[in-house]
């Protein structure tokens, strides 16, 4: 039988601790580490590549779905947390599996087995087409951003504006922008639309951020941000802004 290597995260020691009691019946998992933190979970998973990952949703400094973010990682990822609410939208999404604290050995069972035939591609439903989904409908609170081995967690409260450049968005924030490997529509999804506004096929705005709009032509505007940054409106972001503004 083919050995696979298995990361357990979670902040919570005794969580970790039962995982690697129900684990001690496969002697053909072996257990490569331990992280308390989603920091030190992005690491591991970049550096380990496990074939199974036991993660925690909510914990210190990134959430596991952020991890998911900044890893790429779309396999053989078994959820576990308290909190219900993710589970029914992951069972909604036939997630790899979602194991609701607190579980029982059966259950731990169950979702190994379920893992492996993912691993194996036994089902039909293929993870790479479910984890991007969860996140996809995950509203976000912050954006996540690895930029040459550093971890930038940007407040949407501090986003002036994202801006579409080819297969990446650049969020400008504080006098500051970066560049995140997403679809400017991607991201629309997961935000606030009371909040946000997308006022051209290009460009988001926070709708807190824009001082006023300025005409310079027939058919073309501007908002003006209170940083003094100037973004383009098109005809339909201007039915969409209009609303808020005037």
């Amino acid at each position: 039988m083919n050995q696979l290597s298995l990361l357990i995260v979670d902040d919570e020691a005794l969580a970790r601790r039962l995982s690697r009691e129900y684990l001690k019946k496969y002697d053909d998992i072996n257990i490569v580490g331990e992280c308390d933190n989603g920091l030190d979970a992005v690491e591991a998973i970049n550096t380990l590549n496990p074939d199974l990952i036991l993660l925690d949703i909510l914990m210190p400094k990134l959430t596991g779905l952020e991890v998911l973010a900044l890893t790429g990682r779309t396999h053989g990822v078994i959820f576990t947390t308290a909190y219900d609410q993710y589970a029914l939208k992951a069972f909604d999404l036939h997630a790899v599996d979602y194991l609701l604290k607190p579980f029982s050995q059966q259950r731990f069972d169950e979702s190994i087995v379920r893992a492996r035939r993912l691993l194996n591609k036994e089902l039909s439903i293929k993870p790479h087409q479910e984890i991007p989904a969860l996140l996809a409908d995950t509203q976000l609170e912050r954006i996540v951003v690895r930029d040459r081995g550093q971890v930038h967690m940007i407040p949407l409260a501090e986003i002036d504006y994202i801006e579409a450049q080819d297969d990446y968005i650049c969020i400008h924030w504080q006098g500051k922008s970066i560049l995140k490997t997403q679809s400017l529509s991607a991201l629309e999804a997961q935000l606030d639309a009371q909040v946000f506004i997308r006022i051209h096929r290009s460009y988001i705005v926070r709708l807190s951020a824009v001082k006023s709009m300025e005409r310079i032509s027939k058919d073309a505007q501007l908002a003006v941000l209170f940083s003094g940054a100037k973004v383009p409106i098109s005809r339909a972001g201007y039915e969409r802004i209009k609303m808020f503004i005037l």
